[in-house]
């Protein structure tokens, strides 16, 4: 009888679930959490990877019973959106091997999430979710917060959607506005919006896979990014650390107090992290993989990836505690300074003949319509270096900036 794996929300790289499970005999069953493909994420949507697809219309029993048919060896999150609605197929399918049920909040929602990190006493930045602006106000007064840098945001986006910083003394009245009530990525509405004290320093991903509540490192990814106007999450690289540098060790504890504090036992976690003068802060934690091209990228740098080691943990019973380097790995997100017509998309192709490219994505060819780069949703692409040599990828980075600079986008009439 043929295995099967249902993968909830499998948009973009989280399709290549389909591909590694095919690898080891077991068919993919897509399910997607709303009733048709979220828009924003059409051009990462791959029917044709699985064996069948479902759509979850509300009716939640009548899924669980789709689902039982197929006596699935796991059901895995492919995003945030997938994260609620996999915590309760897998309680119903498996009781008591998922994550922990009651704080399923905090692995989707931002607020609770703050909440369950705060209570936990962990190290913290100031958070509150406000419904309208007399409750911000009231908090940012409270909290002696008036005047400072502040960070909004959607309580349940991802990718940088919305996020924006309010500099010192500015008026965060604004944006708050824009933020609330307009729909995010996920096509849900912003009711509310997360007010967060700002936190400076240097941003870290913790990538983890987790069996029986024991977290297992699978990479440790310094972030570079920079801000646009009020806009702060410009990705503009992603570079491996070694295990053995010294960071690793209080990122990774950091990381295995807040998982614990949401009720991280099984599966994959994406956690960022920013490490300032006061130590490490949390950012977020997602309890899925890692996107964008992070599994391609991890492969290279470390012969692993979260991908795999979901693989083996349903179908081995195999469990990794970390990670090596194999060779020095970086991930070059390319950006678009305006919004309007892509001219020359050619102009990126000379990137395939530098000497440590693996891979290009772009998905803007000549005389598709480019936005204007704000977050990680709106990156022009992305381009894969790896190789031994470091100095090499270095040199090559710097390559991929001058070719990124001839990249032409006619901007629209008015």
């Amino acid at each position: 009888m043929q295995r099967h794996v249902i993968l909830v929300d499998p948009y973009s790289e989280a399709a290549e679930f389909a591909n590694a499970f095919r690898a080891r005999g077991v068919a993919s069953v897509a399910v997607l959490s709303t009733p048709a493909p979220l828009k924003s994420y059409l051009h990462g949507w791959k029917p044709e990877s699985f064996s069948a697809t479902h759509f979850h219309d509300g009716d939640f029993a009548k899924l669980v019973e789709t689902v039982r048919g197929y006596d699935p060896v796991a059901v895995i999150p492919g995003n945030e959106h997938a994260v609620r609605l996999v915590d309760a197929l897998v309680e119903e399918l498996f009781p008591g091997t998922g994550n922990v049920p009651e704080l399923s909040a905090a692995r989707r929602d931002k607020w609770p999430m703050a909440q369950a990190v705060a209570n936990a006493g962990i190290p913290h930045l100031r958070t509150f979710a406000a419904a309208t602006e007399e409750e911000a106000a009231d908090w940012l007064r409270e909290t002696g917060l008036e005047g400072r840098a502040l960070v909004l945001k959607p309580r349940c986006s991802g990718g940088t959607d919305g996020v924006h910083k309010v500099e010192a003394g500015e008026d965060w009245r604004l944006p708050f506005r824009r933020l609330l009530g307009s729909v995010n990525m996920f096509d849900l509405t912003n009711d509310s919006i997360l007010v967060q004290e700002f936190a400076s320093g240097t941003e870290f991903v913790v990538d983890t896979y987790s069996v029986d509540g024991e977290l297992g490192l699978v990479a440790v990814v310094r972030y570079s990014k920079s801000a646009r106007g009020a806009r702060i999450g410009v990705y503009d690289a992603e570079d491996y650390l070694l295990p053995e540098d010294p960071l690793v060790k209080v990122l990774e504890a950091y990381t295995r107090q807040v998982a614990d504090a949401v009720g991280i036992r099984t599966g994959c976690t994406h956690t960022e992290i920013m490490l300032t003068d006061q130590g490490p802060r949390l950012i977020e934690i997602a309890a899925r993989l890692d996107g964008g091209c992070a599994q391609q990228a991890a492969r290279l740098a470390t012969g692993d990836s979260q991908i795999d080691r979901t693989v083996r943990h349903h179908l081995d019973s195999a469990f990794s505690p970390g990670y090596e380097i194999v060779q020095p790995t970086r991930v070059a997100w390319l950006s678009a300074a305006n919004s309007g017509i892509m001219r020359n998309a050619e102009v990126l192709d000379s990137m395939r003949d530098l000497a440590s490219f693996q891979k290009l994505g772009c998905r803007y060819p000549n005389g598709s319509r480019v936005p204007k780069t704000e977050d990680l949703f709106t990156t022009l692409g992305w381009v894969l270096l790896s190789t031994p040599d470091q100095d090499v990828l270095d040199e090559d980075t710097k390559r991929v900036r001058e070719i990124e600079a001839k990249v032409e986008i006619e901007p629209l009439d008015p």
